[in-house]
């Protein structure tokens, strides 16, 4: 999910970048394992003698996941000081010690990936308004095992104190945790690793993957102590990549999009003037000035109060009265109760809570740490040039957009897709989408060039796994056997 004013009010807020700490080189430090018992429910606690980590976990919860002999394991990664990263690790289905790992990262920035677990690609959803869950026959672990993280700190289950404040301040402890997942779990150090993410994820895959490749780097250097990632394929649908690409796609979506006009062409050519003279020559600033802070603050407030505030807003803004709808499916009206929050209530039950080791009260969107995001302005920071390398590492990547949605829309999708920087980036913005089948059913639009493919998905808002859930995991199964995207 990518916050929009319909959901959260952007404050301010200054921070300062913080990085994880370097990783201690005394090879004479030992992990420790114990286990304690704390009211009525039993942890393993695991410290990281390498960084300094500490994970404390449930397992075996009987929550959500209730297939008979596939285990689970929920609890916090601990690092920095008051630092309580929340994890959730669910074994593949099928061939769970050969099946490779996967993480998922809902966006926000500052939201949950609960989401996408009980919502969207995990073992469990709920259905017909019931008030506890069922088995989610298409889940993602069906193929993977899945780590699902609260990042950052102040996201979600994880508290605590959130010294992040940017993208790129993020990766670190998302690469700490899983270090120090693959000391606790080493069965899992060899295995093939994804990345998939949504919406915010368009800044977060990109640049996790790439401090995963430096890292690597780093450890094959002996500079840095840690496991290598097997990093092999990203997955990010609906993303937020570019600004200056997707303010203007706003304004293209609102107007031709296939379900219905947001505004006239009249309206279209002047939100196409506004951007073109007052956001685009910030966030070129914001580029142009490597990223400073004020200057990438400055572009994404005026391009939300110029463009995506006004495009958004459910009643007249400046004379111009517009449609009252959805951003997270342009379809329905701002009030749309899909897809239903029904498992947030679920887990603010005390016997959920203690039963998954949980230690804070769940918050699906926070606006602490989206506010730190915001004093960097992260938001408009371009993410292309980070992507285009991991692309260009031969990582096996799909950027895919449920056609409904609006907040990051398919148009700013394909744009984006068009203009990553590789070997086959001239033969991929010439080549045409072609229909993409679930089953022997058009479920959407494609195109793969090399080891890049872009999918449009019909039918779709933000959420892509929830509305299309046969097609989401088909995408994900075939981009972890690094695959192009096929029609079955």
């Amino acid at each position: 999910m990518r916050f929009s004013s319909q959901v959260i009010s952007a404050g301010l807020a200054l921070s300062s970048f913080a990085l994880a700490s370097p990783l201690p080189n005394d090879s004479q430090a030992k992990d420790k394992r114990s286990f304690v018992e704390r009211d009525g429910t039993n942890y393993t606690v695991f410290e990281h003698a390498a960084t300094g980590a500490k994970l404390e976990f449930v397992t075996n919860s009987g929550i959500c996941e209730t297939t008979p002999g596939v285990n689970q394991y929920s609890g916090y990664l601990s690092v920095g000081t008051n630092m309580n990263m929340w994890f959730w690790f669910f074994e593949a289905r099928n061939s769970p010690t050969t099946a490779p790992l996967a993480t998922w990262f809902n966006g926000g920035p500052g939201c949950s990936s609960s989401i996408g677990l009980f919502v969207e690609n995990g073992p469990c959803h709920f259905i017909n308004g019931d008030s506890t869950p069922s088995l989610n026959p298409y889940s993602f672990n069906t193929y993977a095992n899945m780590l699902y993280v609260d990042q950052p700190i102040g996201t979600g289950f994880s508290y605590g104190t959130d010294s992040v404040t940017s993208t790129v301040t993020a990766a670190p402890y998302v690469w700490t945790l899983l270090q120090a997942f693959y000391a606790q779990f080493p069965q899992y150090e060899s295995r093939e690793f994804g990345i998939f993410t949504e919406s915010y994820g368009g800044h977060y895959g990109p640049e996790f993957a790439s401090y995963f490749a430096s890292q690597n780097a780093a450890i094959k250097a002996g500079s840095v102590k840690g496991d290598n990632i097997d990093l092999i394929a990203l997955g990010i649908n609906n993303g937020w990549y570019d600004s200056a690409i997707q303010s203007q796609s706003y304004i293209d979506f609102s107007y031709n999009n296939t379900y219905k006009p947001i505004i006239t062409a009249a309206q279209h050519t002047q939100f196409t003037n506004t951007n073109a003279q007052s956001c685009a020559p910030l966030l070129a600033k914001c580029t142009a000035t490597t990223g400073s802070n004020s200057a990438c603050e400055n572009a994404d407030n005026t391009c939300y109060n110029d463009i995506e505030g006004p495009l958004s807003s459910t009643s007249a803004n400046g004379g111009v009265a517009l449609y009252d709808f959805d951003v997270y499916d342009i379809r329905e009206p701002s009030n749309d109760p899909y897809p239903p929050a029904t498992y947030s209530s679920y887990l603010l039950q005390p016997s959920v809570t203690s039963a998954i080791g949980a230690k804070a009260t769940y918050t699906e969107c926070a606006n602490a740490p989206y506010n730190k995001f915001t004093s960097t302005g992260d938001d408009a920071r371009n993410f292309l040039p980070t992507l285009s390398t991991v692309v260009q590492s031969g990582i096996r990547v799909v950027m895919w957009a449920g056609d409904a949605d609006w907040i990051c829309n398919w148009f700013g999708g394909l744009a984006s897709a068009n203009a990553v920087t590789y070997s086959g980036t001239s033969s991929f913005a010439a080549k045409s989408l072609a229909p993409y089948t679930v089953n022997g059913t058009e479920a959407g639009t494609f195109k793969t060039v090399d080891n890049l493919s872009f999918l449009r998905v019909y039918g779709a808002g933000h959420e892509v796994p929830y509305y299309q859930p046969a097609l989401a995991l088909q995408v994900f199964e075939q981009t972890m056997r690094q695959q192009a995207l096929t029609g079955t």
